[in-house]
């Protein structure tokens, strides 16, 4: 490594300027545009979500209130109820477990004579409440015998007045499921919602519901719009879900199983999330997974983005990290028919068993599935053993699915060595490298693959993210974390023929409720942002480009000579060369970009350019887009480009090209 490239490096992780260059003549690269190198997949840049940091219940699902079933731990949790309303048996949380396992609780209030009944849910965090906004309300609901009840529904704002109101008649002693819709008078960050109960008698309830009218698409029990909508702008290749560790469990009976989360909501089986207590400075007590976001959604949410889906099942293992549990290798069967199950739920017929479900569901045609992760950051033996009877399971029944394997938590050591060594011995397809690493790792790491094997399996980035501590002590996502993966992923596309997916991780966090920094989207209950690091990965994933093509200094690469990283495309749909500069230091770099192999290039082509004058700086829900790309023009004079990177900065050029 060389002493400048040192230096910018150790700026970057203290903030501190470089001492300028004593030579002020541009760096000089070279273009190759009629090499190409590799092909790039329509897959190469996608995202990963996990349900952590309330990024499914209280973030994406759109649902606002919280234990709507009585299914969490205290069945209460969530509710306020009058002083004395349980213990003199006001209201009774039943649990008839017996006539229905999946959804067994749920509350049975009886009426006090002459008075009426109020039950109050706080949501998640407090519900974000719009003025204007159309808010849908549902129970499930039945009357006792002889019972007359008026249920009013009531939305609160922060400081508990009524801001929207509806009433619903429940008639007769079945289970019925009623709705009613109301628009919110005003704005509310912390809103709750009220329900009072009038009349004689009792009720039972169950199922308690409230969604804006405008989720994604507009669609019941569907998700938050402007959080999807960030998703969509990234262009993403694919979607990664459900995780991440929540796939593994703490233990194997809290592991994540798909065929409990599609069918009927109101028939899909909570669960705690193990982040619940994760981590003990965070603790989330009232962190569950409702499952009302599951399989179906999932695979809906994929299509809406144009991104492939890319599930990932468990593969008989817990979190090796927590209780180390396996399932017996003579009793993995059923984990691996839920995997055959999965691609027949995705892909079968709507005269198969899971295509038929999935028909039902409200979408006959399949979802073309044609990735499928086995087990999350597993390592070991135990791994392997599992892992090649669900690929010859697999790709007996499915030979063209590609397989995506793990290679443990890390990128380096005892594990990593041992998996990435067996594996490609097995022939395996995909192989997940993982990495959370300090910002200095990122970008000594931009040639890790410069010399990886051209004929193995093809790698997935599946989780990295720079963790750059602040001032505070917390790992954040500021400039520095951004630039340092700006830095690393040059080497990623430059080496599209290996790498074929890469995913920030994770992806969603409430600013009210998470349990890990950093994370790529922030939001809070009203509104949503994106961070530094957001803006890297959409300015990668919208200049993807098809091939790629060589850009050279001396004949090599550049990855971090003179504290610059570098990386070409040609997108032969819109026939632009895509040029990627990264500057790593504290002061302004002038280059000079010779471009060979072609006719000509465009007079002008557009400039693109993230950047901070403070590696500290982040953007926020006040300050959202603080760090965000700015598009200028760019000057072209003959088969040169030439501009000035500005200090710790990240330029993409597009310019026509003339073949």
């Amino acid at each position: 490594m060389k002493i400048r490239h040192i230096i910018s490096s150790l700026a970057l992780m203290t903030g501190a300027y470089v001492l300028p260059s004593t030579a002020q003549q541009p760096l000089n690269f070279t273009v190759k545009a009629g090499e190409v190198k590799a092909s790039v997949s329509p897959n190469m840049w996608g995202i990963f979500f996990e349900d952590i940091n309330f990024s499914a219940d209280g973030g994406i699902y759109a649902e606002l209130v919280k234990n709507r079933s009585f299914e969490f731990s205290v069945p209460l949790m969530g509710w306020t109820v009058p002083e004395g309303a349980v213990s003199n048996g006001q209201i009774l949380v039943v649990n008839r477990r017996e006539d229905n396992s999946s959804n067994p609780r749920f509350a049975k209030i009886t009426l006090p004579a002459a008075r009426s009944f109020t039950m109050v849910n706080e949501g998640f965090r407090g519900m974000g409440i719009k003025a204007g906004e159309q808010y849908n309300f549902s129970l499930y609901a039945r009357l006792q015998p002889g019972s007359a009840v008026k249920l009013t529904v009531n939305l609160l704002d922060d400081a508990g007045k009524t801001i929207g109101t509806t009433t619903i008649s429940p008639a007769g002693d079945s289970w019925q499921l009623y709705k009613a819709s109301f628009t919110a008078a005003a704005t509310a960050a912390k809103g709750k919602l009220q329900l009072t109960f009038t009349g004689s008698g009792g009720i039972d309830a169950d199922m308690i519901s409230l969604f804006p009218q405008h989720t994604w698409k507009e669609r019941g029990n569907g998700l938050r719009a402007d959080l999807v909508q960030l998703l969509t702008d990234l262009h993403p290749g694919f979607l990664r879900f459900p995780g991440g560790c929540i796939v593994e469990g703490r233990d194997l009976a809290n592991r994540y199983q798909w065929k409990k989360t599609v069918g009927d909501v109101s028939e899909r089986e909570l669960i705690i999330n193990r982040w619940n207590t994760e981590f003990a400075h965070r603790a989330a007590p009232d962190y569950f997974q409702s499952f009302g976001l599951g399989f179906f959604e999932y695979f809906l949410l994929a299509e809406d983005i144009g991104a492939s889906p890319l599930p990932i099942l468990n593969c008989g293992m817990a979190c090796q990290y927590n209780s180390g549990e396996v399932v017996a290798v003579n009793e993995l069967d059923p984990y691996i028919q839920d995997a055959l199950d999965l691609i027949e739920f995705a892909n079968g017929g709507v005269t198969t068993k899971w295509g038929a479900l999935r028909a039902k569901m409200g979408h006959p045609a399949p979802f073309n599935l044609k990735m499928l992760g086995v087990g999350n950051e597993q390592w070991g033996p135990q791994y392997v053993e599992r892992y090649t009877l669900f690929a010859k399971a697999i790709k007996d029944k499915y030979p063209d699915i590609r397989l995506v394997n793990s290679l443990g938590p890390s990128p380096s050591g005892d594990k990593f060595n041992f998996l990435n060594d067996t594996l490609r011995k097995l022939q395996a397809d995909i192989l997940d490298e993982h990495y959370y690493s300090p910002p200095e790792w990122f970008l000594g790491n931009a040639a890790r693959y410069d010399a990886y094997d051209r004929k193995g399996p093809k790698i997935f980035a599946g989780e990295y993210a720079a963790h750059s501590r602040g001032t505070e002590g917390l790992q954040r996502n500021n400039w520095q974390s951004a630039l340092a993966e700006a830095a690393f992923m040059t080497g990623l596309e430059r080496n599209a023929d290996v790498v074929t997916m890469a995913s920030y991780a994770p992806l969603l966090a409430h600013v009210d409720g998470w349990q890990w920094a950093p994370d790529l989207i922030w939001f809070d209950n009203l509104r949503s942002y994106g961070t530094p690091n957001y803006y890297v990965q959409k300015l990668y994933a919208n200049n993807k480009g098809t091939v790629v093509v060589p850009i050279l200094k001396d004949n090599k690469v550049i990855s971090g000579q003179d504290s610059v990283y570098a990386s070409t495309v040609v997108d032969e749909k819109s026939g632009e060369l895509v040029i990627k500069l990264v500057n790593a230091a504290g002061t302004a770099q002038p280059v000079a970009v010779a471009v060979e192999g072609v006719k000509s290039l465009a007079a002008n082509g557009r400039l693109t350019i993230l950047r901070s004058n403070s590696l500290q700086a982040v953007n926020s829900l006040e300050q959202p887009v603080g760090i965000a790309p700015e598009e200028k023009n760019i000057t072209v004079k003959g088969k040169t480009v030439r501009t000035e990177i500005a200090p710790w900065s990240f330029y993409v050029i597009r310019v026509k090209i003339n073949k």
